[in-house]
């Protein structure tokens, strides 16, 4: 779908990886559910993705998901699109994360993530702009990773330096907040202190997923709507006119902000995660590589009920207060 442009650093680094073993009774009984539910779904979608599915639904559903408690919360208007400025209990003034939600580019939206952004802002110590980026059909990717931009953008104006604001996201999410960096650093922008992406999206071909074992071990994605995303994506840029959409594992790296990448051992984009911080380490970028054992599809929005949630959002908080340290000055 698109041609690899990375670079190889003379002095590539290692991936820093780390092993997160265990599984909970939650954590086992929420992927037996998923399997049943949500992957039928998705498989059905994949048949038909042109439908006019009611994919609004997911966001509005998200609704009854509130912030934890203490948070404070207010609409902003970006130029095209809406966003949710969340501060915690506990917020640092000068600290912030421009966030971009999952949900395969075509649903999901503020309400669905703002329970898990807000455990991530607390654990961080950190505001977060929650971004609603526009998203297929009716709008192509780019238009989604203009829109973080200007999130970004948002940030710098209002009295955040680059080296305080942090990057995140998830699952479709994840692909953006590498494109939304690239972008950013390609304006001219300056850079970010760090990226977090959680069970990210990186390569919008799907050879490599369905090849690999999780293809049939993923309690979410069946193997027909990896592929069926894929060729929406190839249909929407050929009907607007637009060179196709590129990947992050395939942009030029070298100048990437450290980055902290968390999958499950079983998920379909396991492969992904994998191939970004390889991508990234040999680009000369520091990356943490997290693997969690036989986690589903973005298990930190369960934290609360699965203790590895629960954990792994203390670990994003860690790596996001030590990208952005409080000055002694």
């Amino acid at each position: 779908m698109s041609t690899a442009t990375y670079e190889f650093c003379p002095s590539p680094l290692p991936v820093t990886r780390r092993e997160f073993a265990g599984t909970s009774l939650q954590s086992t009984a929420l992927a037996h559910t998923l399997r049943r539910t949500v992957r039928p779904f998705l498989d059905g979608w994949a048949r038909y993705p042109e439908l006019p599915w009611p994919t609004g639904v997911v966001d509005l559903f998200g609704y009854s998901l509130g912030p934890i408690r203490g948070t404070v919360r207010r609409p902003i208007r970006l130029p095209h699109c809406r966003a949710e400025w969340i501060r915690p209990p506990g917020a640092l003034g000068d600290r912030a994360i421009l966030y971009l939600h999952g949900g395969a580019f075509l649903c999901c939206g503020i309400n669905s993530h703002r329970q898990m952004v807000s455990r991530i802002s607390a654990e961080s110590q950190a505001s977060t702009l929650n971004v609603a980026y526009r998203m297929i059909p009716r709008n192509p990717i780019r238009a989604a990773v203009e829109d973080g931009v200007d999130g970004y953008r948002w940030l710098l104006s209002h009295g955040y330096t680059a080296d305080r604001i942090v990057i995140a996201g998830d699952s479709a999410g994840g692909f953006l907040t590498f494109m939304v960096t690239l972008e950013a650093l390609r304006q001219g922008l300056p850079r970010p202190a760090a990226d977090v992406a959680l069970s990210p999206l990186t390569d919008l071909d799907p050879v490599n997923k369905l090849a690999h074992p999780n293809a049939d071990l993923c309690a979410v994605f069946p193997k027909r709507a990896v592929g069926a995303l894929s060729r929406l994506i190839e249909r929407l840029d050929t009907r607007g006119g637009h060179e196709p959409s590129t990947s992050p594992v395939d942009g030029s790296l070298a100048s990437m902000p450290p980055a902290l990448i968390q999958t499950g051992s079983q998920e379909m984009v396991y492969v992904d995660a994998e191939l970004m911080s390889e991508r990234l380490s040999q680009a000369g970028v520091p990356c943490e590589l997290q693997v969690w054992e036989r986690q589903v599809h973005v298990f930190q929005a369960a934290a609360g009920l699965l203790p590895e949630g629960t954990r792994a959002i203390r670990e994003i908080g860690r790596f996001i207060r030590k990208a952005t340290p409080v000055s002694t000055s």
